[in-house]
């Protein structure tokens, strides 16, 4: 059992003030794995100023030197790709293929930033005025833990490509994960102040970054909820704010598609990350004509998904994060009970011999309305919702009614005539007959699902402030 009892400021992992202690559990067997102690108020100050001292002169530094920087991040996070893995099944709970996808996402991060920085125009003209793109300066980075490491990456990279230093405040609950990235990053010599983690509660360390006056700004995902309660901390400074909330999204599948192909693959897609993903299409929007079959392969499918141990290659769902986050999945689907949905596959309890671990059954509920919670609101677990539409224009209403907005799926033998549809639904992506990701293109929602962007250069601009100068 490992035991954190240090932040990382200033280039050094420092002893701590906060003295509350946190206990990791495994969420396969409720077995403890570790504890980590947190940071408090000062912890927090401590690290804002060192991140503070390092901006004057970060922030001067050429773009090669911030490529250098990026390329030795990269390098050492490739050094500990088995461990990072690893970790992330053990302490997370997610499955080998989805820790598997995450590690390259990290590496990505790196990667996809050094192309964009390669020809980001820091300087412009409009029309007779030099208008300088100026980093913003220090970040708050505020990350969940359904993919911790992955969000730490990105968004840092964006940051260094910025000239901006952060602090960054994980969730307790991916401790393990953090200190593997964070001695990632160290190996990679950062120069000092740049990066600085403290483990610590939102409603301490998240307070103490967003109400700070040196932070000029932050970047949140998680709930929507919580990021409402970011940005009303914020504008008392009036900090910059990038916020990629909750999702409900939809996934349309027209009539001319291939349901054999597009069904089951609408169901696999709805279990992403054991449907722990902000992304994952939990609204299936299938013509009324067409239900029963849609019921039927639907609940062929859920048959052939694999709920258990998530270090074995072939599992698809594993455990939820924790018993709180089990308790709110089981609720759900009892809601989805009480309100008179058709239970297709799944339901209330645990899977046979996965009664020790978080495990929620794959769940699916059929003859949905749209005005149901289970379909309004993010469940962020296995619950697959299937709703039936009379044709393509009430799809798209239905889709679009919702206070999210961050993204979608439309599936389609006619490709113009997806993006017809895609180009009418109110989220911030929309995957045209598959699921896919571009990480050169932004990211980010409609409505509650957030504000600002992510990736690329419109990720990077986020950072960034124009600064006019008028000669």
């Amino acid at each position: 059992m490992k035991r954190i009892e240090h932040a990382y400021i200033n280039g050094e992992f420092s002893a701590l003030h906060g003295t509350e202690v946190f206990d990791l559990i495994n969420p396969s067997n409720h077995e403890k794995i570790g504890e980590v102690v947190l940071g408090d108020e000062k912890d927090t100050q401590k690290a804002i100023a060192a991140a503070k001292e390092a901006f004057k002169a970060f922030s001067k530094t050429t773009i090669e030197e911030r490529i250098e920087i990026l390329k030795n991040l990269k390098k050492a996070v490739e050094k500990r790709k088995e461990e990072l893995i690893e970790t992330m099944i053990l302490e997370y709970g997610g499955t080998r293929q989805f820790c598997t996808a995450g590690y390259q996402n990290m590496v990505g991060a790196f990667e996809h930033m050094i192309e964009t920085l390669s020809d980001f125009e820091f300087e412009r003209r409009a029309g007779k005025t030099l208008v300088q793109m100026a980093p913003i300066g220090v970040v708050g980075i505020i990350t969940p833990w359904n993919s911790s490491n992955g969000f730490i990456c990105s968004k840092f990279a964006t940051a260094v490509a910025a000239g901006c230093t952060v602090v960054v405040k994980p969730s307790e609950m991916s401790a393990l994960q953090t200190e593997i990235i964070i001695e990632c990053f160290h190996e990679a010599g950062l120069p000092r102040g740049i990066f600085n983690v403290v483990n610590g509660l939102g409603n301490v360390v998240g307070n103490e970054i967003v109400s700070h006056p040196d932070i000029a700004k932050i970047s949140f995902t998680g709930s929507t909820q919580t990021g409402k309660m970011i940005a009303k901390g914020a504008v008392d400074s009036m900090k910059r704010v990038t916020l990629e909330l909750g999702g409900k999204s939809p996934n349309i599948i027209l009539d001319d598609a291939d349901f054999t192909q597009a069904i089951p693959q609408a169901v696999f897609g709805a279990y992403m990350n054991s449907g722990q993903a902000c992304i994952a299409p939990t609204r299936l929007l299938v013509p009324q004509s067409r239900l029963e079959e849609v019921n039927r392969i639907a609940k062929e499918t859920a048959f052939q998904v694999v709920v258990g141990n998530p270090s074995n290659e072939h599992t698809n769902v594993g455990p939820m994060v924790s018993e709180k986050q089990y308790e709110r999945v089981q609720s759900y689907i009892q809601l989805g009970l009480d309100e008179g949905a058709d239970l297709l596959a799944g339901g209330i309890g645990k899977p046979e011999g996965l009664e020790n671990g978080n495990f929620v059954k794959a769940t699916i509920f059929t003859n949905v309305r749209n005005d149901m919670r289970i379909a309004q609101e993010e469940i962020f677990g296995p619950v697959l919702s299937i709703i039936a539409y009379e044709n393509e224009e009430e799809a798209i209403a239905i889709a679009n009614d919702t206070p999210y907005g961050l993204a979608a799926y439309v599936t389609s033998s006619d490709e113009s005539r997806a993006i017809r549809v895609a180009s009418q639904i109110e989220a911030g992506r929309v995957c045209v007959n598959g699921f896919k990701h571009d990480p050169l293109a932004p990211f980010g929602g409609f409505k509650q699902s957030g504000i600002g962007r992510e990736f690329g250069a419109f990720g990077l601009e986020e950072y960034l402030e124009p600064k006019s100068i008028l000669v």
